[in-house]
């Protein structure tokens, strides 16, 4: 199923977080990826755990839970386990699950400081969702100011779900570099 996917500011998180809230009350369940685990005193990013407990707060109704590369498998599996079983609402995660992941229905992905990724990581966590058939959509937000390189990167994964697409994107934002 086609995904919806929109690039929004940090300042719009109270409307993402407003829709997530709908979501839940209709029986869909998210996914919510941050570039880090825990804080950092180097870098100005989003940890997982910090919006694992965020999350919990904010939306009181909802089943959140955590998954990160950190994890001991087991750790990992009973998350997994318990979100493909409908019992996690939102799964707050890394980019671990960037591949091998089948949830049919998840059909809602957040990507927080979207603008670090590149363009085939987007592509791949974007195609965790709408795989079940019902309306999907993913949101990318960005610290990114408006008109710059990771804005333009962020308006090519909005504006097409074809890989070829955005793999020509991505070789004229790199180059092709040296053989």
């Amino acid at each position: 199923t086609p995904v919806d996917t929109r690039t929004l500011s940090l300042a719009r998180e109270d409307d993402v977080v407003g829709f997530l809230a709908r979501a839940v009350a209709e029986k869909r369940q998210i996914y919510w990826v941050c570039p880090l685990v825990e804080e950092s005193d180097k870098l100005d990013l989003t940890a997982a755990a910090d919006r694992c407990d965020r999350l919990r707060d904010r939306l009181p109704d909802a089943s959140v839970d955590l998954l990160h590369g950190q994890m001991t498998a087991e750790e990992k599996d009973a998350a997994m386990r318990a979100f493909i079983a409908g019992e996690t609402d939102i799964l707050v995660s890394t980019t671990v699950i960037e591949v091998g992941v089948d949830v049919a229905q998840a059909s809602c992905m957040v990507i927080f400081d979207a603008d670090r990724y590149g363009l085939s990581q987007l592509h791949q966590l974007r195609g965790r969702v709408g795989r079940g058939g019902t309306e999907s959509g993913a949101f990318l937000i960005s610290r990114a100011p408006e008109g710059s390189d990771a804005a333009k990167r962020l308006d090519v994964i909005a504006g097409t779900l074809d890989g070829a697409e955005i793999a020509q994107a991505d070789l004229e934002f790199r180059g092709a570099g040296d053989v």
